[in-house]
């Protein structure tokens, strides 16, 4: 008989910045126990989502292809995810896994796990006003981690982490860990712009508080939430420790995308292509199979998350991943000529742009306009502007046409290899409003979030049944076109 698979946790944490976490060097201690964890295995520290936000980014962790591949490059896509790709947990189910997923219902890209778990990670307390996330999820994981270990088989157990996610609401202590002065002061007027940005003036007002003068109050929340979610994934790990599993499981701490804060006027969300909305952490921990302490510099993509899974789980489809096995990355023995250098990017959140960047420049070119009235085409020198505050795209016009010309022939060239068009091109209700906008005022006065209810229903759809039937449908069609082809 063979010897029982590891099982995988797989962290899919919303809205992790990378650059706010203790372990890649951030000045404030927001994650000392995935920093431990991190020191224990290999940390990625130059790790990208290249497509925002959430549902083409955990289409591409859990299926090990490109927005090419997955054919979702929108929040609000359409459809199911294509039955073209098998997922993560599809995969490890045909190879003897139990799989659960907590967190991540209804959404296209959670396609495949066998039990499906959730918790309040949006709508705070009536007591206190606060949202304990991270708790409310240890409440679901730990029992069914129970339930799991208890079986023969081995499992993969993927969660959901919200707590860098707006709301930021975290728990006392931790919402003043990081903040010192007075959030209301008068003389500080720091909060107008947010609350004057009519999209989403109402959502922040209803969980900031309109009382709040000091956007440096709202970016400690966030730091507050991560080092709260940081505490309460210790208790994951002990947990694994004391049932005994800790040395037979793999664990992988990722993001699906990071988080704009009051960078760019982008404010307290996830859009715009800008460093810190694609900069994600990327942790494995595996004793045995993993080295322990090291840190890998090269550049790795969310996509190589899962065949780097399968591989360390000895799993083999025969399948060909767009993204790559990072393994031999991890142990010293990569090859140069397969390094990562440049990028193609996409977001279809809140505006829908597309761009090139390589470790020197990054190009970011609208594909309609968007509601902020930025410029049609920006143009960023990373090394003399890493915060990506100088648009060059006047001044160096030859550059924008360089990195355009490698951007739209890679774009040629994926679309050839995948036999479909772009999706950026292709899913244009990216906004659901089925029609492009015509101005930055008319996306202005269009796009709104009013509530923190609201901005949840953006996230999944309420009925894990809607899901189903579509999944149903797409496989009668697909019966459909196997018995014609077989006529």
């Amino acid at each position: 008989m063979s010897a029982k698979k590891p099982n995988l946790i797989l962290f899919g944490i919303d809205s992790l910045r990378r650059d706010h976490m203790s372990g890649y060097g951030y000045g404030k201690l927001t994650t000392p126990y995935i920093d431990k964890l991190a020191s224990e295995g290999v940390l990625f520290e130059q790790h990208f989502s290249p497509s925002i936000p959430t549902t083409p980014a955990y289409a591409s962790m859990l299926t090990g292809k490109d927005v090419f591949g997955t054919d979702v490059v929108a929040l609000r896509h359409e459809g199911p995810l294509g039955g073209h790709v098998k997922t993560l947990a599809e995969v490890l189910e045909e190879n003897g896994y139990n799989t659960t997923c907590i967190g991540f219902t209804g959404n296209p890209s959670a396609r495949g796990f066998q039990t499906y778990l959730n918790y309040e990670s949006w709508v705070p307390d009536a007591e206190t006003g606060r949202t304990p996330k991270a708790e409310n999820l240890n409440n679901v994981a730990i029992p069914e981690l129970d339930r799991l270990a208890a079986d023969e088989k081995p499992f993969f157990l993927f969660l959901r982490h919200m707590d860098p996610h707006s709301p930021y609401l975290p728990p006392q202590p931790f919402e003043r860990m990081f903040y010192g002065k007075d959030e209301k002061d008068p003389n500080n007027s720091s909060m107008e712009p947010v609350y004057n940005f009519k999209p989403f003036g109402d959502f922040l007002k209803s969980w900031i508080g309109e009382e709040v003068t000091d956007q440096e109050y709202v970016t400690a929340q966030y730091d507050g939430s991560v080092a709260y979610m940081d505490i309460c994934i210790q208790s994951i790990f002990t947990k694994l420790e004391h049932m005994g599993i800790e040395e037979e499981t793999l664990i992988v701490i990722t993001a699906d995308h990071g988080e704009t804060l009051y960078e760019h006027d982008c404010f307290f969300d996830h859009h715009g292509l800008y460093d810190c909305t694609l900069v994600v952490p990327l942790i494995f921990k595996y004793p045995g199979r993993v080295p322990a302490g090291k840190r890998v510099e090269s550049v790795s993509v969310i996509a190589d998350i899962m065949p780097t899974v399968l591989n360390l789980l000895d799993v083999d489809t025969g399948e060909t991943y767009d993204g790559r096995n990072l393994v031999p990355m991890m142990n010293g023995q990569s090859d140069p000529s397969e390094e990562l250098t440049e990028l193609y990017i996409t977001e279809c959140t809140w505006m829908r742009k597309h761009g090139w960047r390589t470790p020197e420049w990054k190009l970011i070119v609208a594909l309609e306009p968007d509601f902020h009235g930025k410029p049609e085409v920006e143009l960023y020198h990373l090394i003399r502007d890493p915060g990506e505050n100088v648009n060059l795209a006047e001044q160096e016009p030859a550059v924008v046409e360089l990195l355009r010309g490698r951007m739209l022939d890679y774009i040629a060239k994926r679309e050839d290899q995948v036999e479909r068009t772009n999706p950026i091109y292709t899913n244009v209700n990216w906004n659901g409003h089925n029609r492009a906008f015509t101005s930055s005022e008319d996306a202005y006065e269009s796009l709104y979030i009013g509530s923190i209810v609201s901005a949840r229903s953006l996230q999944a759809k309420d009925k894990v049944k809607e899901q189903a039937e579509e999944q149903a449908e797409e496989q009668a069609q697909e019966q459909e076109k196997e018995t014609v082809g077989n006529d």
